[in-house]
């Protein structure tokens, strides 16, 4: 009986081990999906709640950059190939965002570096690299 024991036991805990693997995956699809529907809406305050809270407090925006969001409408939010996964608790994407300018209507596209973390305490993914900089010395 302990012979059948041990194995069944360890196909248990790698099944129940796999199953947090997808819901990860999962969870990180969805964030994601939200964070486009929200960035291409130019809602970039609520955009902001997707950005971890330790790097808001260690980094907060200040009120006069986040009204220049205000100058742009997004135009397209290209997700390329999508998420890169980079360990079990972090993705990389790279986003193509395209701005129209509400004064001049004059358009440009921002390459979006992100990293994503997954945060087991809060079982939640943040974005580690903050909000797209649209700043033209950036561009």
């Amino acid at each position: 009986m302990r012979r059948l024991l041990i194995p069944l036991v360890t196909v248990s805990i790698l099944a129940l081990g796999g199953c947090a693997t997808n819901k990860r995956k999962d969870d990180l699809t969805t964030t994601l999906n939200a964070y486009a529907s929200t960035v291409r809406w130019g809602d970039f305050n609520s955009a902001l709640n997707f950005v971890d809270p330790k790097v808001r407090e260690e980094h907060p925006i200040p009120p006069l950059e986040m009204s220049r969001y205000q100058q742009y409408k997004v135009s397209g939010y290209d997700e390329g190939n999508g998420p890169t996964p980079n360990g079990e608790f972090e993705a990389k994407q790279v986003v193509k965002i395209n701005l129209v300018n509400v004064n001049t209507q004059a358009e440009r596209t921002v390459t979006d570096h992100q990293t994503w973390r997954y945060d087991a305490e809060s079982k939640h993914w943040y974005l580690e690299t903050g909000l797209p900089d649209i700043s033209a010395g950036k561009l």
